[in-house]
């Protein structure tokens, strides 16, 4: 269930509008903070609405603004609300999806299915609910964008990682058929998908809350990417004149020359 919020929103005023949802922490917050620096109006949407209203706090001195609407992205019903409250706002022209996470390095023969449910119910499933919830708003526009953030763990398999490279994979797939789809409605579809991201919840969080094995992921990596370099493409992906398309965007630090080979000082 997500946490309800009663404070009244504003009215939307600003000229260019995006939906990005995971926006209570890591990628997705960076994203919804470099936006709204930019002048953007955000709908940032997360089911922890107390985090939601302080990165409306932080957002306070910017060009842009941040509304922040508390939702469950695994849940078609809450997003087809979220869908009605900002088109009550004016509506948006961009959706990002940036929601999604890992649970457990298991492999495959000993991984629980309750870890994968979860994985394909927040990556895929939520991808799902929020774009169906809104290509109708975005074909409205004319010139429509949808941005996914997918991993590099959609373009090769590892050991222990199993869930995620199956949730991730098939939410890559989704996307290029969806750039197949919508090209007739004039909706750009961007994929970006970042390697290694020191975050501060997305390790701890599969790690099931053990710091210090999430602090050992990253142990001499010199520069790890971070959510702001992310935040950075995703911002820049969905600003760039409307006929270009950055159908894909793979990103890596240099230590990290491919998923398997990663450099430690």
């Amino acid at each position: 269930m997500t946490e309800t919020q009663n404070t009244p929103q504003p009215e939307i005023t600003a000229r260019r509008a995006a939906v990005v949802t995971g926006a209570s922490s890591g990628i997705g917050r960076a994203t919804a903070l470099r936006l709204a620096a930019e002048g953007w109006t955000v709908f940032a949407v997360a089911r922890r609405a107390a985090r939601l209203r302080e990165l409306g706090e932080e957002a306070a001195e910017v060009p842009g603004r941040i509304v922040a609407l508390p939702a469950d992205v695994t849940s078609a019903e809450e997003m087809a609300r979220v869908r009605d409250q900002v088109a009550e706002h004016g509506g948006a022209d961009t959706v990002l999806c940036i929601a999604g996470g890992a649970l457990g390095t298991d492999r495959v023969a000993d991984g629980g299915p309750e870890d994968w449910d979860w994985m394909y119910r927040v990556n895929l499933q939520g991808t799902l609910n929020t774009v169906q919830a809104f290509l109708p708003m975005l074909r409205e526009t004319g010139r429509g964008t949808v941005l996914v953030l997918t991993s590099t763990a959609a373009l090769a398999s590892y050991e222990g990682g199993g869930g995620y490279n199956a949730a991730k994979m098939a939410q890559h797939g989704l996307v290029g058929a969806l750039r197949l789809e919508e090209a007739d409605h004039n909706v750009r579809v961007v994929e970006v998908l970042p390697g290694m991201v020191h975050t501060e919840e997305f390790t701890r969080n599969r790690l099931r809350g053990d710091q210090a094995a999430a602090d050992s992921v990253y142990a001499g990596v010199a520069e790890p990417l971070t959510a702001e370099d992310v935040a950075d493409v995703c911002a820049y992906a969905v600003s760039v004149p409307h006929h270009v398309n950055l159908d894909q965007v793979v990103m890596r630090p240099v230590a990290q020359a491919a998923q398997f080979k990663l450099i430690r000082r």
